[in-house]
C-alpha cells in the first residue's frame, strides 16, 4: 500500500495563552498542500515492496553518505527504511510513521509490517511533514489489516503523536485550537485542492479566494520549535487587541496582510531575518498575501493566477 502525504500551511497561527501543562493555546486554520509531498509504503512483512528496490538505488549511492538509513525493532515486527536527498539524521525508529505503527501494535498485535518512506517534505521548515507520515500510517495500517477505525477515532490515535498530526486525518481546512490537536472544519473560504492521492504536476496551485497558493522553503534554514516558542508573548500578555483569527479570516483577502498574522514571525524573524527579507520581496513581486506557515522556515503566498 502506496501514498503521498502532503504538508499543510498555517492560515494565521496565534498563540492565546500558556497553558497550566505548560502547552500554549493556539489558534491556526489549516489547509493541506498536496504540491509537497513523501511517499509511504507499507507492507506485510512477507509483501513486495514497489518502492525498496528504487530508494536503495537511487539513494544508497557511493558508500554510506546517510541518505538511507534502515532499522529493524528488537522483537522483529517492523523494519523501517528512510531515504532523503540530505542525510537521515534521526533513527528511523523514532520517526513519526513508526511510533504509529507502534501505537495501534500495542492495541491490536498488528503482524509484522515493513515501512518504506522516501522523505522529500522539508524537515523544520513548519510545514508538519513528519506530522502527515505519522498520520497517513495511521490511516493505510487501519485499512491494510481492516481494523475499521473511522476518522474520529485515528485522529484521536494521531494526536497523540502531535499536536498537527489529527489534521492530517482530515486533509481538508479544519480550524485548530487548543495544542491544534482540537478541530472543527471550516467552510468560510473558497478552496479549491487538487487530490493528493498521486504525486501532482508541478503548477496545479491549490486556490483559495480564487488566488493561487505557492509555498517557499528557503535552501539551509531550519528553525527550532524549541527556539521558536523561546520568546513568544502570548496574546493575552501583549497588551493590545489583536483581531480573532475567524473575525480575520472574514475580511476580504487585501486586508490579511496586516489582521491575520503568524505570531511566531516575532520570534523567527528575529533569529532569522532573511525570512522577513523573503516575505518582503514576496509582496514586492505581486503577492496580496504572505505569511510564515507554522514555527519553521517556510513561508507561503497568494497570487493572482498568470493570464
Amino acid at each position: 500500500m502506496i501514498s503521498h502525504p502532503c504538508v499543510k500551511v498555517n492560515l494565521g497561527l496565534s498563540v492565546l495563552r500558556k497553558r497550566e501543562d505548560s502547552y500554549h493555546e493556539l489558534e491556526t486554520l489549516f489547509l493541506p498542500y498536496p504540491l509537497i509531498h513523501d511517499t509511504l509504503e507499507i507492507i506485510r512483512a512477507d509483501s513486495y515492496s514497489e518502492t525498496n528496490a528504487k530508494l536503495f538505488s537511487e539513494y544508497a549511492g557511493q558508500g554510506d553518505d546517510g541518505r538511507i538509513r534502515q532499522a529493524i525493532r528488537e522483537d522483529g515486527k517492523l523494519m523501517i527504511t528512510i531515504a532523503r536527498d540530505k542525510a537521515v539524521d534521526w533513527d528511523p525508529l523514532n520517526d513519526l510513521s513508526a511510533r504509529a505503527y507502534a501505537l495501534l501494535d500495542n492495541d491490536f498485535d498488528l503482524p509484522p509490517v515493513k515501512i518504506f518512506l522516501e522523505k522529500t517534505s522539508p524537515v523544520g521548515a513548519g510545514l508538519g511533514g513528519g506530522s502527515a507520515d505519522a498520520a497517513y500510517a495511521l490511516r493505510m495500517l487501519s485499512e491494510l489489516f481492516e481494523l475499521g477505525l473511522d476518522d474520529a477515532i485515528l485522529a484521536s490515535y494521531a494526536a497523540r503523536l502531535g499536536s498537527d498530526c489529527a489534521f492530517f486525518i482530515y486533509r481538508r481546512p479544519m480550524i485548530g485550537e487548543g495544542r491544534g490537536e482540537i478541530l472543527t472544519p471550516y467552510d468560510g473560504l473558497d478552496w479549491h485542492c487538487p487530490d493528493d492521492s498521486l504525486p501532482l504536476e508541478t503548477g496545479a496551485f491549490p486556490v483559495l479566494e480564487g488566488l493561487e497558493l505557492r509555498v517557499h522553503v528557503p535552501e539551509g534554514i531550519a528553525v527550532n520549535t524549541k527556539e521558536a516558542y523561546g520568546g513568544i508573548v502570548p496574546r493575552d500578555r501583549l497588551g493590545k487587541v489583536l483581531l480573532p483569527l475567524r473575525e480575520a479570516l472574514a475580511l476580504p483577502v487585501e486586508a490579511w496582510k496586516d489582521a491575520l498574522v503568524n505570531d511566531f514571525e516575532a520570534t523567527v524573524f528575529k533569529l532569522h531575518p532573511e525570512l522577513a527579507a523573503i516575505k518582503r520581496r514576496l509582496y514586492e513581486e505581486g503577492a496580496v498575501y504572505a505569511s510564515m506557515s507554522g514555527s519553521g522556515s517556510a513561508l507561503f503566498s497568494l497570487h493572482r493566477p498568470q493570464g
